[in-house]
């Protein structure tokens, strides 16, 4: 028997009335509602240690522009490799970093929507994983072994992501921002963001990163597809990179550090894009030598 017939075989087994779909599909969606529920409730009694932990790359970057003092530099190197602890950071008074909240339940309802952020991320494997379960009986054999794979690489990318955002975009941007403030004159413009914004902020540059950063994902499952082709992918080379601008453009807070941060990462993850198509395009050629040998 040949492939085709065999992955027709394997498709016609495993249908099902439609009101068993709908069963299966109650059940899993119940999976989902429960793990994020109690993924939510998890994030919300340690939302207090999650929250310090964000605003780390504030601290360092107000330490770093604090001992540089009015018109010094910080080495980005020093800055990206002290909010990772690799180097000491300079200690100020005690002082450098102030973050306000102006009604009373802000600070509570900033904390709920860290908590409903951090629960997503946390139930995403039991997410995925329900997900998959539900479309693989209607995939071939050869589709569920493929499948596999990006449920592990969409969220190690998307970790990839996050960690740019925590290590080199947070400290770079809230540096900058520090390096507006005005005193003199009897005139002084503090940095005092507020606690709701510094999150909109962060959850926001953690979305634009972390979704970016599929873009081999969504590249290889487009070839997968037959959609896209590695040759048609490499002649729009300069087109996508302007898309790119644009995208960074968008996405980043309006600066041109955040844009090139966002920027030459992605233009790096469209040539590993190219090749990931292009090794799905050499793995069907051969398949299709071997179909037509063993046909």
């Amino acid at each position: 028997m040949s492939r085709p017939d065999r992955d027709e075989d394997e498709i016609e087994s495993s249908r099902a009335p439609l009101m068993d779909h709908l069963i299966e599909l109650r059940g899993r969606l119940v999976v989902c509602v429960v793990a994020f529920v109690v993924g939510f409730i998890g994030c919300f009694i340690v939302a207090d240690p999650i929250y310090v932990f964000l605003v780390q790359p504030f601290a360092v970057a107000a330490q770093f522009r604090e001992a540089a003092g009015p018109g010094g530099s910080v080495s980005p190197f020093d800055l990206i490799l002290g909010t990772a602890g690799l180097v000491p950071v300079p200690r100020g008074d005690g002082e450098t970093v102030n973050l306000i909240f102006t009604a009373p339940l802000e600070f509570l309802i900033t904390k709920m929507k860290l908590a409903a952020f951090g629960a997503v991320v946390v139930t995403f494997p039991v997410l995925a994983f329900q997900v998959y379960r539900f479309v693989a009986p209607g995939l071939y054999r050869n589709e569920k072994g493929a499948f596999l794979p990006f449920l592990v690489a969409a969220p190690m990318l998307f970790l990839l992501g996050a960690a740019m955002v925590y290590y080199v975009m947070l400290p770079f941007v809230m540096l900058f921002s520090l390096g507006q403030q005005v005193t003199g004159g009897g005139i002084s413009a503090e940095l005092l963001p507020r606690v709701s914004d510094y999150l909109n902020l962060v959850m926001a540059l953690l979305l634009a990163f972390g979704l970016c950063f599929q873009l081999p994902v969504v590249m290889t499952l487009l070839g997968m597809a037959g959609i896209v082709s590695s040759s048609a992918l490499a002649k729009g080379r300069k087109y996508a990179i302007v898309a790119i601008a644009v995208v960074a453009a968008f996405v980043t807070p309006p600066d041109p550090l955040s844009q090139i941060m966002l920027g030459i990462p992605l233009v790096l993850l469209y040539e590993v894009s190219i090749w990931c198509v292009r090794l799905i395009e050499m793995r069907r050629r051969k398949r299709d030598v071997e179909d037509g040998l063993t046909a």
